[in-house]
């Protein structure tokens, strides 16, 4: 039997603040006793597939360093992870930039490669993300080119390669990160290859898990998953490759 899972990438999005919840740029403020309480609760009804012996991760901000805890990750900080850098906008809200720079902000949002706030542009941040993914242990095997999608078309051997990644003799390697919401996306668009504007089409909730899976040369996604919900690594069967995330 091939080994055809060679990594699971499981990125959890921190508890909602009150950065987040008003959506302010980049800002970094310590979850509130709401959002603790939510990333406990998520973490008792998701331990099964998130507490194992896999390697856990958290980006550096204190919101995503308190949703570890929470949950009961013993996470290493990982700057690759870190929240977009979107340099003087840090801490204001879109509404406000619109009113105030207007034409900067229609070019921001339009051009991949502009960072009118001095700050990352959109490019930058799905390169730095798309660094620390193709990174993994096991993310690339040989000639393979990592982060692009195969193009031998579809797995063979349906039944075969749901085992896989089951505890059978092909099990990948499990990987738990918390992330930031900007850095999930832009996991999402390296590791299926979109074009960089695809970004901006999609939404990833608060304390969700966005599943990211290699197996034979290609990444596979399953996002938008509420914690407690998510696949444990010896019972559901794996995701559609195509499978949505919510809007």
């Amino acid at each position: 039997m091939r080994r055809l899972v060679t990594v699971r990438v499981m990125l959890v999005t921190p508890a909602i603040n009150a950065g987040r919840a008003h959506a302010l740029l980049g800002a970094d403020e310590p979850l509130d006793a709401a959002g603790r309480r939510a990333a406990e609760r998520a973490g008792a009804r998701a331990a099964a597939s998130l507490r194992t012996p896999a390697p856990a991760y958290a980006a550096p901000s204190v919101r995503c360093r308190q949703t570890a805890d929470a949950l009961g990750l013993a996470a290493e900080p990982e700057a690759e992870l870190a929240d977009w850098d979107v340099g003087r906008w840090r801490g204001r809200g879109l509404a406000e930039l619109a009113a105030a720079e207007g034409e900067a902000v229609r070019g921001w949002l339009a051009d991949p490669a502009a960072a009118p706030h001095g700050g990352e542009s959109l490019l930058q941040l799905r390169g730095r993300v798309g660094v620390w993914l193709d990174g993994l242990p096991g993310a690339a095997g040989p000639g393979d080119s990592a982060g692009r999608a195969d193009p031998a078309g579809p797995l063979d051997g349906d039944g075969a390669d749901r085992a896989e990644g089951r505890g059978g003799s092909g099990e990948g390697r499990l990987v738990v990160a918390v992330a930031e919401a900007a850095a999930v996306r832009a996991a999402v668009v390296h590791a299926l290859d979109l074009p960089s504007e695809a970004f901006w089409r999609l939404d990833v909730p608060p304390l969700s898990g966005t599943e990211l899976t290699r197996r034979a040369g290609r990444w596979s996604l399953r996002c938008g998953t509420p914690l407690g919900q998510a696949r444990a690594p010896d019972t559901a069967a794996d995701p559609a490759p195509d499978a949505a995330c919510p809007s």
